[in-house]
């Protein structure tokens, strides 16, 4: 996308910001229009949904990073992980 710029710009590698971006502008529209109130989930902390999105981004890049340390390419698998572990966030946490 941009030949000798400060950063390989593949597609893979924008369609990843891009989803990121979308997902705080969704998450921040959602915090405006249907305002929570924290509630308790397994791990006994209060959250809110930008919390539960912030633990599961962070918690899919620990499984990336485990996937390509163990496995290896292609990360399809850790995805999936990844994916399953999101819900699980957002539903007990």
């Amino acid at each position: 996308m941009n030949p000798g710029g400060w950063m390989a710009w593949t597609f893979p590698a924008a369609l990843f910001f891009t989803i990121i971006a979308g997902l705080l502008v969704l998450f921040t529209w959602l915090a405006i229009r249907f305002p929570e109130t924290p509630r308790k989930g397994v791990l006994g902390i209060n959250s809110t949904r930008g919390d539960r999105l912030f633990i599961s981004l962070l918690g899919s890049a620990f499984i990336c990073l485990i996937w390509l340390g163990v496995v290896g390419t292609p990360v399809w698998g850790a995805l999936v992980i990844a994916l399953i572990y999101a819900a699980a966030v957002f539903r007990w946490v």
